[in-house]
Order: structure tokens, then sequence, then C-alpha cells
């Protein structure tokens, strides 16, 4: 039987600050209480990801944004047929489009945890800021995931300042 909540992590840890999805799903296997949260991880998103969401009360994709303000970014996501719905690597929105057609009902709702950047070249390590925005990112997603109300999640999501004592603002690559 599935979980309620997922964590779905996507990007490459050969790869720079693309890593950042991996790594912040291994620290919330180490410091969190997984009796109601799956982890996934995976280098991109593919079709077969839409499966994952079904008989899910929360998910939570992870991935490295380049377009995020601050450290990191969280925005409550819609299906949507994007570009990225004909390419080997689709978006969130794309994964949950794919759900609710194959399904015939809505996707569970489903967050973007977007965490900043800066360099995805092959073979390097993560950044100094980028591990700097991983440990800001860690440290609100262990508070999220402690909230598994849907309600919660979407007042974050809301709000300018996630979390306040956090201080940081959303977006996705």
């Amino acid at each position: 039987m599935a979980k309620p909540v997922l964590l779905l992590a996507c990007g490459n840890l050969s790869r720079g600050d693309d890593a950042l999805g991996p790594l912040l799903l291994e620290f919330v296997e180490a410091h969190c209480d997984l009796s109601e949260i799956e982890l996934l991880t995976d280098f991109q998103l593919q079709i077969e990801h839409a499966l994952d969401l079904e008989n899910r009360g929360l998910v939570l994709f992870v991935d490295a944004s380049v377009s995020c303000a601050g450290p990191f970014e969280l925005t409550e996501l819609e299906p949507a047929l994007d570009s990225s719905y004909t390419t080997h690597a689709m978006s969130p929105a794309a994964v949950m489009a794919v759900y609710r057609s194959i399904k015939k009902q809505p996707p569970p709702p489903c967050f973007l945890l977007g965490i900043k950047g800066e360099s995805f070249e092959l073979g390097e390590g993560l950044s100094a800021k980028a591990a700097e925005n991983l440990q800001q990112a860690c440290r609100f997603a262990l508070s999220l995931l402690s909230h598994t109300d849907v309600a919660v999640w979407r007042q974050q999501a809301d709000s300018r300042h996630p979390l306040a004592s956090y201080g940081h603002s959303r977006e996705n690559r």
C-alpha cells in the first residue's frame, strides 16, 4: 500500500547543483519519520512517474532551480500539458496531467520545492552557494513534512516567507 505522502526528488549527483533534489531526499531519509512518507528519486521525471501519484494525499517534487529569487521556493502545482509532455524529461505539471488522463480523476495535491542552483556541469561537485541553499531547504522540508495537512502546505506555498523563521522565496527550474 502506498504511503500517503510522496517525496519525489529529481537530479543527478554527477552534475554539480543538479544534485540538490537527491541530496535533500537523503537528508529527509536520515532526519524524518518515514512512517507516512515514501521517498523516490530519479534523474528526471518520466511518464511512468504518473503512476507514483496514485493513492497519495500529498506529493512534494524536489528539484534544482535556476529561477528561484531566494535559496528555495515552494509552489503548488496544477496539471498542465506543457512542451515537456512530448520529451523524455517531463515537468511535474505534465506528470500530473498524465495521471489525470490515465486515471480519469484529479491528481493529489502536488507541490514543487525548487532549490536555487548555479552550476550544473558534468563531474562538478555542489557549489558553495547551492550547499547553503540546500541547508535552508532541508530545514524547511523537515518542518513542512511534519505537517501532512494540505492546508498548511498551501499556506506555505502562498506565503512570501514560508515558515517565516527561514525567510526565503519560491520557484522552479
